[in-house]
């Protein structure tokens, strides 16, 4: 049997790909579930410095769940604790400290565009497209917490417009609303920036990226506890790596300590 989700790691660059390009890569539950822990063994690991998700082909990045998988719901609890799966794999991507890069090909939709929401960078190839066309489709709803990462990103107005008439957001607008950091004219361009942008965040400062992560990912939920932090970072060997390797005129070695 094909592995469905394939995950390669090298010189810090950790790269999962969502493998069901005759099923426009939709994903079953195991593959969320292999995900979470490809998330958590990257937060772990202190040599993995960047981490890239994309889709098989061209077609889509990944075209939600795979509604087969809902074929047994038959009680509340079902469509509950399907969400709080959902959410405990999107908070093991959203809390992972390595950086996530989203290269979006094709269709980003349900809960592939929940996943491409909570990477740290979204880049798309031409032919991208973004939505939630749950209202026309399964008749079902996000999580709380998929709705108010959605509105952080977009604004609550444009979830609204989005969810209410179930299109599809083109890679031109995402762009030009924020969904996107960057479109490439196809898919190709795009697996070569992917790579070129991890590289270019693998050899920045580790703990600078963490903690700016965590910091943006508190004010989201109203913290503004700061104090565990800028301790991290300021006693670091990495900063005083950092100024001696400024005074110096030499490029800094980190090491994320």
């Amino acid at each position: 049997m094909t592995e469905e989700l394939l995950y390669s790691a090298q010189d810090g660059i950790g790269r999962i790909v969502f493998n069901r390009p005759q099923a426009r890569n939709a994903l079953t539950f195991p593959m969320y579930e292999r995900l979470a822990e490809i998330c958590a063994q990257a937060h772990e690991d202190p040599t993995m410095r960047a981490l890239i998700l994309t889709g098989m082909g061209e077609k889509a990045f990944a075209a939600g769940t795979d509604i087969s998988q809902f074929r047994a719901f038959s009680k509340p609890e079902d469509g509950i604790a399907y969400e709080e799966r959902i959410d405990r794999v999107l908070n093991a991507l959203e809390r992972c400290r390595v950086p996530s890069i989203a290269a979006i090909a094709g269709a980003c939709t349900g809960g592939g565009a929940a996943i491409a929401a909570c990477c740290d960078l979204r880049i798309g190839a031409a032919n991208a497209r973004f939505g939630f066309p749950i209202a026309r489709t399964l008749g079902n709803c996000l999580s709380m917490s998929n709705y108010a990462r959605l509105s952080a990103l977009i604004g609550p107005a444009r979830v609204k417009e989005v969810i209410f008439t179930a299109r599809l957001v083109d890679a031109a607008e995402a762009h030009t609303i924020g969904l996107l950091g960057e479109v490439l004219p196809n898919a190709e361009a795009l697996a070569s920036r992917a790579t070129e942008l991890a590289q270019l965040i693998a050899g920045h400062a580790p703990l600078t990226l963490e903690v700016s992560k965590e910091a943006l990912r508190r004010l989201a939920e109203g913290d503004h506890t700061d104090e565990d932090l800028i301790v991290k970072c300021y006693t670091s060997a990495d900063f005083r790596e950092g100024m001696e390797a400024f005074l110096n005129k030499r490029p800094p070695v980190w090491r994320g300590v």
